[in-house]
């Protein structure tokens, strides 16, 4: 005879969100890009970014996000388990950021570690959380964290990174719970297309550009040089290769990859497309987004859109869960696809079944 598996349920307690309180308009990102403010609005979906100040960063946004999260359920000292998916800009360059959290925060019984595919993070991290979880009888609280101020590698003025004036500071935090009977994460579906890789980056930092220019001190000289003529950001900003042959080749398959994704978390936890009531998604277009809904017969207050917030990089999925709750788009039974996309490239989804 063959033992039957235990049900252990992995249940979302509660999402803890911040966001910073300087707005940058559409039509700030106008005036400085150079873009009429209409296309920024109407193609480009941006209302609305936040900007952290300078002395805040990613580490300390993910701390507060932390704490709301957590309020009024437990300590931080109750929390066996930290996983930071966040920004790969950070306070410091390689450096253990879910540690700092850890340690800012008090949860000093906790293991922390980091993963990253960049914005499509949050499926993964969910996933990975949920089967440490179900091997692991002592993890019963884990926590996710994600922050991001990515913005300040984002140069209005280069057109090439026009598909990133959506960047958008602020943090995320998840509480997972063992044996909580709420909430239940369900599967989750991944496609990764390393052809992608090397197309958006921060070229100016890394081995490559170590090796090719030979030296720290040219780097630097490098940087003064571009901070004399008037560019804070310089070589250090993200940049994208080759804009057109990007998007020729994203066309192309993105759609598909996003339906295959979607459909995949539902199906492979035991329901089909037609069972999806809410969709929380990555920060996209809202073209994209009402082909993702036509396609799914879904309408739009069935997801919650993030025209005021930016994009805030694996965050987006974690905030449009938290604003489409608030205002009651998300209902006992439902069924929830959270979505991401990060380049390099990967989509990802995770599914829910929201309520008891």
């Amino acid at each position: 005879m063959t033992k039957s598996k235990t049900y252990v349920p992995i249940g979302l307690r509660k999402i803890g969100v911040y966001y910073p309180d300087l707005i940058i308009t559409s039509k700030e990102i106008a005036e400085q890009s150079g873009i009429p403010e209409n296309v920024i609005r109407e193609k480009f979906g941006i209302g609305s970014i936040r900007k952290a100040l300078p002395d805040e960063n990613v580490s300390d946004m993910c701390v507060k996000a932390a704490k709301n999260c957590i309020q009024g359920i437990l300590e931080p000292e109750d929390i066996e388990l930290i996983i930071y998916h966040g920004s790969e800009f950070r306070d410091f360059n390689l450096y253990n950021c879910a540690a700092h959290i850890q340690y800012k925060l008090g949860a000093k019984h906790a293991i922390s570690f980091q993963l990253s595919i960049l914005c499509a993070s949050s499926p993964l991290a969910l996933q990975v959380a949920k089967s440490l979880m179900l091997t692991q009888p002592n993890l019963k609280n884990v926590l996710l964290v994600t922050g991001s101020r990515e913005s300040d590698l984002v140069d209005f003025r280069n057109n090439r990174a026009r598909a990133m004036f959506n960047f958008s500071d602020g943090a995320a935090a998840c509480l997972l719970q063992r044996d909580y009977s709420e909430n239940q994460l369900l599967e989750t579906k991944m496609i990764t297309d390393g052809s992608f890789a090397t197309d958006v980056a921060v070229y100016g930092v890394g081995s490559v550009s170590y090796h090719t220019n030979t030296s720290i001190e040219k780097d630097f000289l490098k940087a003064e040089a571009a901070k004399a003529n008037g560019n804070a950001v310089g070589y250090f900003g993200l940049d994208v290769a080759d804009p057109l042959s990007m998007k020729e080749r994203l066309d192309a398959v993105t759609m598909d990859n996003f339906f295959k994704v979607i459909i995949g978390a539902a199906e492979e936890s035991g329901y089909s497309r037609k069972q999806i009531k809410f969709l929380a998604p990555i920060f996209m277009k809202s073209s994209i987004l009402d082909k993702i809904l036509e396609h799914l017969d879904m309408n739009s207050n069935q997801t919650y859109i993030l025209k005021d917030f930016g994009h805030v990089q694996s965050a987006d999925a974690y905030i449009s869960l938290y604003e489409g709750l608030k205002i009651n788009r998300i209902h006992e039974g439902d069924l929830v696809i959270m979505l991401g996309a990060g380049i390099g490239y990967t989509w990802a989804a995770t599914a829910i079944k929201w309520g008891v």
